[in-house]
Protein backbone atom coordinates (compact mmCIF):
# COMPACT_ATOMS: atom_id res chain seq x y z
CA UNK A 1 0.00 0.00 0.00
CA UNK A 2 1.37 3.12 -0.86
CA UNK A 3 1.44 5.91 2.23
CA UNK A 4 -0.81 8.60 2.18
CA UNK A 5 2.26 11.34 2.21
CA UNK A 6 3.13 9.81 -1.37
CA UNK A 7 -0.41 10.04 -2.37
CA UNK A 8 -0.77 13.36 -1.11
CA UNK A 9 2.37 14.64 -2.90
CA UNK A 10 1.53 13.33 -6.14
CA UNK A 11 -1.30 15.19 -5.94
CA UNK A 12 0.28 18.08 -5.46
CA UNK A 13 2.57 17.28 -7.59
CA UNK A 14 -0.39 16.87 -10.72
CA UNK A 15 -2.12 20.26 -9.68
CA UNK A 16 2.06 21.84 -9.96
CA UNK A 17 2.38 20.58 -13.21
CA UNK A 18 -0.86 21.15 -14.20
CA UNK A 19 -0.85 25.10 -13.46
CA UNK A 20 2.41 25.27 -14.54
CA UNK A 21 1.86 23.61 -18.03
CA UNK A 22 -1.47 26.26 -18.62
CA UNK A 23 0.70 29.43 -18.04
CA UNK A 24 3.57 27.69 -20.21
CA UNK A 25 2.58 29.62 -23.73
CA UNK A 26 0.29 28.33 -26.08
CA UNK A 27 3.21 26.54 -28.00
CA UNK A 28 4.00 24.10 -25.47
CA UNK A 29 0.29 23.97 -24.08
CA UNK A 30 -1.23 20.72 -24.87
CA UNK A 31 1.70 18.65 -25.00
CA UNK A 32 2.62 19.53 -21.09
CA UNK A 33 -1.11 19.02 -19.99
CA UNK A 34 -0.42 15.62 -22.17
CA UNK A 35 2.92 15.05 -20.45
CA UNK A 36 2.06 15.67 -16.56
CA UNK A 37 -2.16 14.00 -17.25
CA UNK A 38 -0.33 10.83 -18.63
CA UNK A 39 3.00 10.94 -17.03
CA UNK A 40 3.60 7.96 -19.66
CA UNK A 41 6.62 5.68 -19.10
CA UNK A 42 7.86 2.09 -19.08
CA UNK A 43 8.31 2.12 -14.91
CA UNK A 44 5.71 -0.05 -12.46
CA UNK A 45 5.10 0.20 -9.10
CA UNK A 46 7.42 -2.88 -7.74
CA UNK A 47 4.50 -4.72 -6.36
CA UNK A 48 3.21 -5.39 -10.25
CA UNK A 49 6.09 -7.15 -11.34
CA UNK A 50 5.11 -10.38 -8.86
CA UNK A 51 1.62 -10.19 -10.29
CA UNK A 52 2.12 -10.05 -13.90
CA UNK A 53 4.12 -13.10 -13.13
CA UNK A 54 2.76 -15.83 -15.19
CA UNK A 55 1.02 -13.58 -17.38
CA UNK A 56 0.79 -13.76 -21.06
CA UNK A 57 2.48 -11.56 -23.67
CA UNK A 58 -0.25 -9.74 -26.33
CA UNK A 59 0.49 -7.85 -29.09
CA UNK A 60 -1.82 -5.64 -31.02
CA UNK A 61 -0.98 -3.94 -34.36
CA UNK A 62 -3.09 -1.25 -35.94
CA UNK A 63 -2.94 1.48 -38.39
CA UNK A 64 -3.44 4.55 -36.55
CA UNK A 65 -6.27 7.27 -38.15
CA UNK A 66 -5.22 10.08 -35.80
CA UNK A 67 -1.89 9.88 -36.95
CA UNK A 68 -1.18 7.64 -39.99
CA UNK A 69 1.41 5.34 -38.10
CA UNK A 70 1.71 2.06 -37.56
CA UNK A 71 0.80 1.23 -33.80
CA UNK A 72 1.62 -1.71 -31.45
CA UNK A 73 0.44 -2.26 -28.13
CA UNK A 74 1.78 -4.35 -25.54
CA UNK A 75 -0.77 -6.23 -23.58
CA UNK A 76 -1.06 -8.61 -20.49
CA UNK A 77 -3.38 -11.47 -20.87
CA UNK A 78 -5.16 -13.87 -17.62
CA UNK A 79 -7.13 -15.89 -19.23
CA UNK A 80 -10.11 -17.73 -17.34
CA UNK A 81 -9.75 -22.08 -17.49
CA UNK A 82 -13.01 -22.59 -18.59
CA UNK A 83 -14.48 -21.80 -22.26
CA UNK A 84 -17.06 -19.04 -22.67
CA UNK A 85 -16.03 -17.10 -19.80
CA UNK A 86 -16.74 -13.42 -20.03
CA UNK A 87 -13.56 -11.08 -21.12
CA UNK A 88 -12.68 -7.81 -19.62
CA UNK A 89 -10.69 -5.30 -21.09
CA UNK A 90 -8.52 -3.24 -18.40
CA UNK A 91 -7.63 0.22 -19.00
CA UNK A 92 -5.04 1.50 -16.64
CA UNK A 93 -4.33 4.94 -15.34
CA UNK A 94 -1.85 7.24 -15.23
CA UNK A 95 2.72 7.28 -14.31
CA UNK A 96 2.65 3.14 -14.75
CA UNK A 97 3.04 0.50 -16.93
CA UNK A 98 0.24 -1.91 -17.07
CA UNK A 99 2.37 -4.38 -14.62
CA UNK A 100 1.37 -1.80 -12.18
CA UNK A 101 -2.15 -2.82 -12.24
CA UNK A 102 -1.17 -6.65 -12.48
CA UNK A 103 -2.57 -7.18 -9.00
CA UNK A 104 -5.84 -5.57 -9.99
CA UNK A 105 -5.99 -7.54 -13.14
CA UNK A 106 -5.23 -10.51 -10.99
CA UNK A 107 -8.77 -9.66 -8.65
CA UNK A 108 -10.91 -9.27 -11.70
CA UNK A 109 -9.84 -12.94 -12.76
CA UNK A 110 -10.49 -13.88 -9.55
CA UNK A 111 -14.03 -12.68 -10.25
CA UNK A 112 -14.45 -14.97 -13.16
CA UNK A 113 -13.09 -12.72 -15.82
CA UNK A 114 -10.50 -13.13 -18.59
CA UNK A 115 -8.88 -9.90 -18.40
CA UNK A 116 -7.01 -8.16 -20.90
CA UNK A 117 -4.45 -5.28 -19.89
CA UNK A 118 -2.98 -2.97 -22.05
CA UNK A 119 -0.78 -0.30 -22.52
CA UNK A 120 -1.24 2.99 -24.18
CA UNK A 121 1.10 4.45 -26.57
CA UNK A 122 4.12 5.93 -24.61
CA UNK A 123 3.88 3.28 -21.83
CA UNK A 124 5.71 -0.16 -20.98
CA UNK A 125 6.52 -1.89 -24.55
CA UNK A 126 3.98 0.09 -26.77
CA UNK A 127 4.93 2.47 -29.42
CA UNK A 128 6.80 5.31 -28.22
CA UNK A 129 4.92 8.78 -28.32
CA UNK A 130 3.30 11.18 -25.85
CA UNK A 131 -0.10 10.53 -25.07
CA UNK A 132 -2.85 12.36 -25.65
CA UNK A 133 -6.60 11.64 -24.89
CA UNK A 134 -7.76 10.95 -28.71
CA UNK A 135 -4.71 9.01 -29.10
CA UNK A 136 -5.58 6.90 -25.75
CA UNK A 137 -9.30 6.25 -26.99
CA UNK A 138 -8.04 4.86 -30.21
CA UNK A 139 -5.99 2.67 -28.61
CA UNK A 140 -8.77 1.61 -26.14
CA UNK A 141 -10.87 0.65 -29.67
CA UNK A 142 -8.04 -1.29 -31.02
CA UNK A 143 -8.00 -3.38 -28.08
CA UNK A 144 -11.44 -3.85 -28.14
CA UNK A 145 -11.60 -4.88 -31.08
CA UNK A 146 -8.78 -7.36 -31.01
CA UNK A 147 -10.99 -9.11 -28.21
CA UNK A 148 -13.45 -9.42 -30.00
CA UNK A 149 -11.82 -10.87 -33.34
CA UNK A 150 -9.84 -13.43 -31.03
CA UNK A 151 -13.21 -13.97 -28.52
CA UNK A 152 -16.51 -13.52 -31.04
CA UNK A 153 -18.61 -15.46 -29.01
CA UNK A 154 -16.99 -14.23 -25.35
CA UNK A 155 -19.32 -11.55 -24.00
CA UNK A 156 -17.45 -8.70 -23.24
CA UNK A 157 -16.97 -6.02 -20.54
CA UNK A 158 -14.66 -2.98 -20.06
CA UNK A 159 -13.04 -1.58 -16.46
CA UNK A 160 -11.08 1.36 -15.87
CA UNK A 161 -9.52 2.66 -13.40
CA UNK A 162 -8.50 6.52 -12.23
CA UNK A 163 -7.95 8.25 -15.74
CA UNK A 164 -8.42 4.57 -17.25
CA UNK A 165 -11.95 5.22 -16.29
CA UNK A 166 -12.42 8.11 -18.42
CA UNK A 167 -11.20 6.56 -21.40
CA UNK A 168 -13.22 3.19 -20.68
CA UNK A 169 -16.74 5.68 -20.24
CA UNK A 170 -15.85 6.97 -23.82
CA UNK A 171 -15.14 3.73 -25.28
CA UNK A 172 -18.40 2.22 -23.64
CA UNK A 173 -20.61 5.50 -25.01
CA UNK A 174 -19.53 4.67 -28.56
CA UNK A 175 -20.18 0.65 -28.56
CA UNK A 176 -23.28 -1.20 -28.36
CA UNK A 177 -21.52 -5.04 -28.12
CA UNK A 178 -20.61 -4.54 -24.62
CA UNK A 179 -22.57 -6.36 -21.63
CA UNK A 180 -20.99 -4.04 -19.00
CA UNK A 181 -18.77 -0.78 -18.10
CA UNK A 182 -16.86 -0.90 -15.03
CA UNK A 183 -15.12 2.08 -13.59
CA UNK A 184 -12.97 2.72 -10.22
CA UNK A 185 -12.10 5.54 -8.68
CA UNK A 186 -12.78 7.57 -11.32
CA UNK A 187 -14.22 11.54 -12.24
CA UNK A 188 -16.43 13.60 -14.58
CA UNK A 189 -13.97 15.06 -16.13
CA UNK A 190 -10.65 17.18 -16.18
CA UNK A 191 -11.96 20.48 -15.35
CA UNK A 192 -14.14 19.44 -12.66
CA UNK A 193 -11.29 17.29 -11.12
CA UNK A 194 -9.20 20.57 -11.35
CA UNK A 195 -11.81 22.30 -9.50
CA UNK A 196 -10.99 20.07 -6.26
CA UNK A 197 -7.71 21.24 -6.06
CA UNK A 198 -6.74 23.35 -3.03
CA UNK A 199 -5.26 25.94 -5.89
CA UNK A 200 -9.03 24.70 -7.95
CA UNK A 201 -10.38 28.62 -7.49
CA UNK A 202 -7.63 29.79 -10.56
CA UNK A 203 -9.90 29.75 -13.74
CA UNK A 204 -7.76 28.23 -15.93
CA UNK A 205 -10.85 25.96 -16.99
CA UNK A 206 -10.79 26.99 -20.79
CA UNK A 207 -7.05 26.37 -21.16
CA UNK A 208 -7.76 22.67 -20.33
CA UNK A 209 -6.99 20.84 -23.98
CA UNK A 210 -7.82 17.10 -22.83
CA UNK A 211 -10.45 17.64 -20.82
CA UNK A 212 -11.48 13.96 -20.70
CA UNK A 213 -16.11 14.84 -20.70
CA UNK A 214 -16.54 11.45 -18.96
CA UNK A 215 -19.89 12.73 -17.34
CA UNK A 216 -21.03 13.63 -21.04
CA UNK A 217 -19.58 10.27 -22.56
CA UNK A 218 -21.43 8.19 -19.70
CA UNK A 219 -24.71 9.82 -20.37
CA UNK A 220 -24.75 7.77 -24.29
CA UNK A 221 -23.92 4.88 -22.44
CA UNK A 222 -26.49 2.26 -23.07
CA UNK A 223 -24.79 -0.63 -21.18
CA UNK A 224 -25.19 -1.85 -17.50
CA UNK A 225 -22.67 0.39 -15.26
CA UNK A 226 -21.16 -0.16 -11.86
CA UNK A 227 -19.30 2.90 -10.52
CA UNK A 228 -17.21 1.87 -7.55
CA UNK A 229 -14.89 4.45 -5.33
CA UNK A 230 -12.95 4.19 -2.20
CA UNK A 231 -14.39 6.43 0.61
CA UNK A 232 -11.00 7.45 1.89
CA UNK A 233 -9.72 8.67 -2.15
CA UNK A 234 -7.41 11.52 -1.55
CA UNK A 235 -6.65 11.95 -4.78
CA UNK A 236 -9.91 11.64 -6.72
CA UNK A 237 -12.75 13.20 -4.47
CA UNK A 238 -15.96 10.20 -4.29
CA UNK A 239 -17.96 12.91 -5.17
CA UNK A 240 -17.06 12.91 -8.48
CA UNK A 241 -17.58 9.50 -8.15
CA UNK A 242 -20.76 10.01 -7.47
CA UNK A 243 -21.74 12.54 -9.85
CA UNK A 244 -19.97 10.39 -12.92
CA UNK A 245 -22.24 7.63 -11.66
CA UNK A 246 -25.47 10.00 -11.78
CA UNK A 247 -24.51 10.73 -15.29
CA UNK A 248 -25.15 6.89 -16.53
CA UNK A 249 -28.93 6.45 -17.59
CA UNK A 250 -28.95 2.85 -16.23
CA UNK A 251 -29.40 0.23 -15.12
CA UNK A 252 -26.67 1.09 -12.84
CA UNK A 253 -25.00 0.73 -9.53
CA UNK A 254 -22.57 2.76 -7.68
CA UNK A 255 -20.56 1.18 -4.59
CA UNK A 256 -18.63 3.06 -2.06
CA UNK A 257 -16.20 1.33 -0.37
CA UNK A 258 -16.07 2.24 3.36
CA UNK A 259 -11.55 2.67 4.00
CA UNK A 260 -11.23 2.12 0.47
CA UNK A 261 -8.04 4.38 -0.87
CA UNK A 262 -7.02 5.79 -4.90
CA UNK A 263 -4.98 2.32 -4.69
CA UNK A 264 -6.59 -0.47 -2.83
CA UNK A 265 -10.26 -0.16 -3.15
CA UNK A 266 -10.10 -2.57 -5.26
CA UNK A 267 -8.66 -5.12 -2.69
CA UNK A 268 -10.29 -3.89 0.27
CA UNK A 269 -14.04 -4.08 -1.68
CA UNK A 270 -13.99 -7.21 -3.73
CA UNK A 271 -16.82 -8.69 -1.88
CA UNK A 272 -18.86 -5.77 -2.84
CA UNK A 273 -17.64 -6.19 -6.52
CA UNK A 274 -18.94 -9.75 -6.18
CA UNK A 275 -21.89 -9.09 -4.89
CA UNK A 276 -22.37 -6.13 -7.46
CA UNK A 277 -21.25 -8.40 -10.21
CA UNK A 278 -23.79 -10.95 -9.72
CA UNK A 279 -26.47 -8.73 -9.28
CA UNK A 280 -25.75 -6.13 -11.69
CA UNK A 281 -24.74 -8.71 -14.27
CA UNK A 282 -25.63 -12.09 -13.24
CA UNK A 283 -22.01 -12.53 -12.88
CA UNK A 284 -20.47 -15.66 -10.56
CA UNK A 285 -23.89 -17.28 -10.20
CA UNK A 286 -24.67 -20.97 -10.31
CA UNK A 287 -24.74 -21.93 -13.69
Amino acid sequence: MLSSRWRHGARWLIGVGLVWALLAGCATLDERQREWIFQPSDRTWWGGLAAAEGMQDMWIDFRSQQTGEDVRLHGLWAPQARAGAPVLLYLHGARFDVRGSAHRMRRLQELGFSVLGVDYRGFGQSSKGLPSETLAYEDAQAAWDWLGRQYPGAPRYVFGHSLGGAIAVHLASTRSDLRGLIVEGSFTSIPELVKSFKWGWLPVGPLITQRFEAAEHMRRVRAPVLVVHGSADSLIPPLLGRALFDAAPGPKRFVLVDGGTHHNTNAVGQPQYRQALAELFGLGQAE
